[in-house]
């Protein structure tokens, strides 16, 4: 598997550039944006994140700037009807962090605005993604004890999702959490609570 390729832009164009690495180019997909933004400046030095998608007559590689982005990519065409393709117009019309909170708050006209992507392939989106999202950064949790907030929390949330409970169940076993825990701390209280 290619994880990650650094080398200098040779070309961009569309949702396409090549990556000159060592006298090699690698031709690489990527979202509208990047490439967008990376028109016109050949000889530029870049990293991806990348993600290797083999098909029975195609190997092809995609690229990512942040791990977040390339995590996000694979989600995407892990739903039901969504391929390579439509998950980089996906990546494509908005930022990451946009589209996370869109799948959270199941605002399924976010994914419409995008161009390809009807009604029902939205609330797919969500359906199917819903209990596997947790924006980085979400609003906090009020508590008895006070609000948790910030990044301890929202790696406590991430944390107990990994566990295998659902974004909601981890939000409800996180209220009444200590306002000053750390991670450790509010972890230690929803897995209590959810016993």
């Amino acid at each position: 598997m290619i994880a990650r390729l650094r080398g200098r832009v040779a070309e961009a164009d569309g949702d396409r550039i090549v990556v000159d690495v060592g006298g090699v180019g690698f031709d690489v997909g990527v979202p509208g944006r990047l490439a967008a933004r990376l028109s016109g400046r050949t000889g530029e030095e870049i990293a991806l994140f990348t993600h290797l998608h083999v098909r029975e007559d195609v190997l092809q590689l995609y690229g990512f700037e942040s791990r977040r982005e390339r995590s996000f990519f694979r989600l995407l065409i892990g739903v039901s009807g969504v391929g390579p393709k439509v998950a980089l117009a996906i990546l494509s019309g908005y930022p990451v962090e946009d589209l996370e909170l869109a799948v959270f708050h199941a605002d399924a006209k976010r994914f419409e605005s995008i161009p390809g992507i009807g009604k029902k392939l939205a609330q797919r989106l969500i359906v199917e993604l819903k209990d596997r999202i947790v924006p980085a950064g979400d609003v906090a949790i009020a508590g008895p004890s006070g609000p948790a907030s910030g990044v301890a929390l929202v790696a406590a949330r991430s944390a107990l999702v990994n566990l295998g409970l659902t974004v909601q169940a981890a939000d409800e076993a996180l209220k009444g959490a200590p306002a000053e825990g750390s991670v450790e701390d509010l972890v230690k209280h929803a897995l209590r609570k959810e016993r």
